[in-house]
């Protein structure tokens, strides 16, 4: 299906179409969330596909039953969110050295479809959720990436681009952004600063990347090592008040698992226990308000790739316990 042909017109009649054939919590995902990069790059490429292929071993997901694939984001729905100049050279692959350098990858014709791919796949998955209440990706969470550059292994922003996107449809007149990622969403941020029909919440570790912040609408800033107990004590203090104060038609929930102890580039404390109860209550506060959440698996890093597989699989676990209660 052409992305932005669809949206044109009666812009959910064709993902009501496919949910027709959708039973149980559905999943969005691409093998196309993975392209070839340098050995031992420290942005680990391959968990997408370890993410995936985890879940279906377990048998938390039923491919032909759950899964929808996402078709690749066009520059039209992109510039929607950035500039249309930013976007035309990322698409080119006219970005210059020193702005690939600061995205941690150099630009490929395969960097640039994965990524595609996975803005559509975000998108996919919040219309799904407004449809079913609950939907899931298997990638997304580009939260550094901004206006006009990319940043953090982030190139687009798939977050600001699905919010402009259904804002601009008038599928949604306000969304949240709960960002739970160990790095501060400051790309997102500056995308919607001032701008009332997107609320930005990320809770993060304050002296961890970016250097320089961008003003959210509510920063929390945490401590370094902080722990399980400290930390859903915190969430569970700001969340519901949040959501009565915001009144969102959509949350967009972005499950980093980089807060982990064990996370190479984090210095937070979570345990997989902390992470798990983190993204069930996340989920389950936002479906017990009947308020649609969509989330995305946002950044973590460790060598293991089986580990770190595993450790992204929570969200969708927590999202699986919360649907079939």
């Amino acid at each position: 299906m052409n992305m932005t042909r669809a949206l044109c017109s009666d812009s959910m009649a064709p993902i009501r179409d496919r949910l027709r054939y959708i039973h149980g919590l559905p999943i969005v995902h691409s093998a196309s969330y993975v392209c070839g990069q340098p050995p031992k790059h420290r942005f680990q490429m391959g968990k997408f596909r370890g993410v995936f292929n985890r879940l279906v071993k377990d048998k938390v997901v039923q491919p032909r039953l759950q899964v929808l694939e996402p078709s690749q984001i066009s520059k039209e729905l992109a510039g929607m969110a950035h500039s249309k100049e930013y976007v035309d050279r990322f698409f080119r692959g006219e970005t210059n050295a020193d702005e690939q350098r600061r995205t941690g990858f150099k630009w490929t014709h395969g960097l640039c479809s994965r990524v595609r791919f996975e803005c559509g796949g975000t998108l996919l998955a919040a219309m799904v959720c407004l449809e079913r209440g609950l939907a899931a990706s298997t990638g997304g969470g580009t939260h550094h990436a901004g206006p006009d550059y990319g940043s953090g292994y982030c190139l687009l922003n798939d977050l600001s681009i699905t919010c402009s996107v259904l804002l601009s449809l008038g599928l949604v007149s306000k969304v949240l952004i709960v960002d739970l990622d160990v790095h501060q969403g400051d790309g997102t941020a500056l995308m919607f600063h001032n701008n009332p029909a997107v609320f930005t919440f990320s809770m993060h570790c304050q002296k961890n990347f970016p250097f320089r912040k961008q003003p959210s609408d509510l920063d929390i800033g945490l401590a370094d090592h902080v722990g399980d107990e400290e930390y859903l004590a915190t969430l569970e203090e700001v969340l519901p008040s949040l959501l009565d104060q915001v009144r969102p038609d959509l949350v967009l929930y972005d499950a980093g698992v980089d807060p982990h102890i064990d996370d190479d580039l984090g210095y937070l404390d979570l345990t997989d226990d902390g992470l798990y109860q983190r993204d069930h209550y996340v989920l389950d506060t936002c479906v017990g308000r009947g308020v649609p959440v969509c989330s995305v698996i946002g950044g973590g890093y460790h060598r293991d790739l089986e580990v770190l597989s595993a450790r992204h699989s929570i969200v969708h676990r927590a999202a699986d316990r919360v649907w079939k209660e």
